[in-house]
């Protein structure tokens, strides 16, 4: 090789060693870019809201009518840093991974793996016509034979830990990491699950309503090719 084209050659190295990982914000502060909704009942209720709004520079799921907020862009091996609270009655929200076929569950939910955000129950697996397992199943899922992902179905993995949230009103941070066919979730520092052989590696994310109004200052993206050492 030419001592040009190695000094070419050995440039290209040092700055590809030299390139940052960046993460993307997957909210603006100002609008729905890059996302879209999926609401059932905004398809033939002529007055039904949109119940995603922006309001003082947070995204708002005001929880009702129920449905989804789906990002237009498909993703893979990420960290997805979540800052979350319930603005006024506690109850029932939640982060969708590796989401595809909308409607595919009670006409309403994508096909996906969902990270729960209920209130004392944040950091759960929810199995939405994809699957996923963790150690200790049968305990935190239930009898074998009623697992599923279907309806009907025992699609609940219970979380490691209680106690993880911050009181009421207080920010909570979750954090999702998704590589290959494993995930792991921590709620405020604390590791609340870790699943593995999921049936689906990638996808898009989604943000639910679902019954409660919950506040979200941060959806922070990052790519990875390791999964942070549970220890």
């Amino acid at each position: 090789m030419e001592k040009s084209a190695l000094c070419i050659l050995i440039a290209v190295i040092l700055i590809g060693c030299q390139t940052e990982i960046k993460s993307e914000s997957l909210f603006n502060g100002e609008n729905l870019e890059g996302w879209h909704v999926d609401v059932p009942e905004m398809d033939t209720v002529p007055n039904a809201i949109n119940p995603f709004i922006v309001r003082n520079g947070l995204l708002v799921s005001l929880g009702t009518p129920q449905g989804h907020l789906i990002t237009d862009a498909t993703h893979r091996n990420f960290r997805l840093e979540v800052e979350y609270r319930f603005a006024g009655e506690p109850g029932n929200c939640g982060v969708l991974v590796h989401a595809s076929t909308p409607r595919s569950l009670y006409k309403m939910f994508p096909k996906s793996i969902e990270v729960q955000m209920m209130h004392e129950n944040a950091g759960d697996f929810w199995c939405i016509v994809q699957d996923i397992s963790t150690d200790n199943m049968e305990d935190r899922r239930g009898p074998r034979t009623e697992w599923g992902i279907t309806e009907g179905k025992k699609r609940r993995i219970k979380n490691l830990t209680d106690g993880s949230e911050n009181p009421l009103g207080e920010w909570n941070s979750m954090t999702v990491e998704c590589l290959e066919n494993e995930i792991k979730v921590w709620v405020n520092g604390d590791l609340v699950n870790h699943g593995y052989d999921a049936t689906a590696d990638s996808g898009q994310i989604a943000v639910q309503a679902e019954g409660s109004e919950v506040e979200f200052r941060k959806l922070l993206l990052t790519p990875i090719t390791a999964l942070t050492p549970s220890e």
